[in-house]
């Protein structure tokens, strides 16, 4: 994989809306002077791409408006990282606006940045990985650099400063506090902490022992099933498909998955869970990473569903992760090395995030 710079202070930081745009409306005013005061607090400049604060309905219309975001930030020099707004549902509708464009390929292939994000960044992701450059199913601005409590969540904020790192080898472990999500934004929870709870789990092995390593591939469930079945879009797979979003090839890969805020019921779960196993991905992969679903909904449940559906072929399989959408989060580099020890519930990056000076 081709590996971005680790962040230095005072880099500029370029802020991206590829799905909704949340961040440029007007009820979400407080949050972006939050999270912007966050980011010049760690020594960063945000700067945020012409189009990133137009609205939902703008960049709901103008997929290309999105996309032509991103390629400025790749073509910038004095861009270091890029951040994600936020998630959505459409970020597949830029795909073509940047793998028609051979500028755009050329520049991430040629000057890599580090770019964080989950949910329907997934989608951005499968992208980059599909042109070798490593990217981070990580934090974004809104949920993240945007906590509305005192500060970022102590796990995030620990976790965000890898990108200032470059450890020989990086340790995944498990939060000792889960925060359930809130239902209020608004200005009047500015300093107020989100309900929290004691992990009482940790890591848990669905199914496995000993050490097992792969690189690491995946993204958000839901995401990751609209490429292959039209749940919201119809013409999303056909665009998938002609771009090659999915991955064919899933052999030596360690699955990392999670669900989205929509919390979806375990007859749902069982039906992705399904379809991915119908495109050859259980049958290749050697273990599988998932995340703690938000809110710990259907948390016995979905572990119920997975082993099911993964006993023909024995998968080894961890739960319980601190990734994607269930907070606190975490950070997952795609195409890198890594090893589950699954004897003593732990998880290692084997290499460095990022590309030496």
């Amino acid at each position: 994989m081709i590996k971005p710079l680790a962040l230095q202070p005072h880099d500029q930081v370029a802020v991206v809306s590829l799905s909704a745009g949340t961040l440029g409306e007007t009820f979400a005013a407080h949050q972006l002077q939050l999270g912007i005061a966050r980011l010049k607090a760690m020594g960063l400049q945000p700067r945020f791409m012409p189009n990133a604060l137009r609205g939902r309905a703008y960049l709901k219309d103008h997929p290309e408006a999105r996309a032509a975001d991103l390629k400025a930030a790749f073509l910038d020099p004095a861009i270091k990282g890029i951040i994600c707004a936020i998630g959505g549902d459409d970020t597949y509708r830029i795909i073509p606006f940047l793998l028609d464009d051979p500028t755009f390929t050329q520049a991430v292939q040629q000057h890599p940045k580090i770019f964080t994000g989950f949910s329907d960044t997934t989608i951005d992701h499968l992208m980059f990985y599909q042109l070798g450059m490593t990217s981070f199913y990580g934090p974004n601005f809104l949920n993240d650099l945007a906590e509305l409590g005192t500060s970022m969540l102590p796990y995030t904020a620990e976790h965000f400063q890898q990108f200032f790192k470059n450890s020989s080898t990086t340790a995944l472990t498990s939060s000792p506090i889960w925060y359930e999500e809130r239902t209020d934004f608004s200005p009047s929870q500015l300093g107020i902490p989100r309900p929290s709870h004691l992990e009482t789990h940790g890591y848990l092995a669905l199914r496995g022992q000993g050490r097992i390593t792969g690189t690491l591939l995946g993204g958000c469930l839901d995401s990751l099933h609209d490429l292959i079945y039209p749940v919201r879009y119809q013409d999303e797979p056909v665009i998938a498909q002609k771009y090659q979003l999915f991955p064919q090839d899933w052999n030596n890969k360690i699955l990392f998955i999670e669900t989205s805020e929509e919390q979806i019921s375990p007859a749902t779960y069982h039906t992705y869970l399904k379809h991915l196993g119908e495109h050859g991905v259980f049958k290749q992969v050697k273990a599988i990473l998932v995340g703690k679903p938000q809110n710990e909904k259907y948390f016995d449940t979905y572990q119920h569903v997975l082993r099911e559906l993964t006993q023909p072929y024995q998968t080894p399989i961890l739960y319980n992760l601190n990734f994607g959408h269930a907070y606190p989060r975490g950070v997952l580099p795609y195409g890198l090395q890594t090893t589950i020890d699954f004897d003593r519930y732990c998880v290692t990056v084997n290499e460095p995030f990022f590309a030496d000076n």
